[in-house]
């Protein structure tokens, strides 16, 4: 059986007119395109496992990033799907000897491609790396800033706390002041949030917004008003934020409801 199998290439390949030459030069083609493949395959793994790992480092940095390296990671595993189908098809083809150099052009086309696109990627990658540091450059001014403005109620609230020595007006006051000089800057309703804030312990916006009966967008206008200008902290781990009193604000707003008591007091 082997002798006419034997038999029967030997007349077909006499027949077809290819000759040991051809076949060769077939093979070498094939070992080449063999070898371009398994080190194209290496490098794409290589850099796929790279850049998951960067796609982590990002994660864990800021979850804005999450998307966009979620999508670049989705992107080349596309990139590397392709390229495994390009791979099956080469093992495919490759007993079709006419269309090998069609095959190696087309996989050089795609390298070319892939390499492209790898680059984009890099370059995508460092900008997000700045962008990350500018935000963070951003985050660390909001810290000094919120620092400077705990400092400044600090220094108001030692101001305040000083004995003052000032006359007892002989005319008694119709209306009990209320309002400390910290304080003064405030209108009624900011005042009423501030002192519910106080009582109640952290509150959300939309709690607060019933307290002070006011629509949905001016509650929010005026928490963040209060959170900006250093009266209120603002948890901001989850949304809605909750918004709570300062220390320091408390400390004026007791001292302030204490003057209130005694001059009510005083008056009756």
């Amino acid at each position: 059986m082997t002798v006419m199998c034997d038999a029967t290439w030997c007349a077909t390949y006499y027949h077809s007119g290819i000759t040991g030459e051809r076949f060769l030069m077939i093979d070498f083609v094939l070992i080449v395109s063999g070898v371009l493949l398994g080190m194209t395959i290496t490098i794409t793994v290589g850099i796929l496992r790279k850049l998951k790992r960067a796609g982590e480092e990002y994660q864990k940095a800021k979850d804005a990033f999450s998307d966009i390296i979620l999508s670049f990671d989705k992107q080349l595993e596309r990139e590397s799907k392709r390229l495994e189908l390009v791979a099956y098809k080469l093992e495919a083809s490759s007993s079709r000897n006419g269309m090998v150099s069609t095959k190696v052009s087309q996989i050089e086309k795609d390298l070319v491609s892939l390499k492209s696109k790898i680059d984009d990627a890099l370059v995508y990658k460092e900008q997000a790396v700045t962008s990350l540091s500018d935000l963070d450059k951003k985050l660390r001014d909001i810290v000094a800033s919120q620092e400077s403005v705990s400092a400044k109620v600090a220094e108001i609230e030692s101001k305040i706390s000083k004995p003052m020595h000032v006359p007892e007006p002989k005319i008694d006051a119709v209306i009990p002041i209320r309002r400390d000089r910290a304080l003064s800057p405030l209108t009624e309703t900011e005042l009423a949030a501030l002192e519910y804030l106080a009582s109640e312990g952290p509150k959300t916006a939309p709690e607060i917004r019933w307290k002070i009966r006011l629509s949905r967008e001016h509650t929010a206008r005026l928490m963040k008003k209060l959170y900006e200008a250093g009266y209120l902290e603002r948890d901001q781990s989850k949304i809605p934020f909750k918004y709570s009193a300062k220390k320091e604000l408390e400390k004026v707003l007791k001292k302030t409801s204490d003057n209130t008591a005694v001059t009510s007091k005083d008056n009756a």
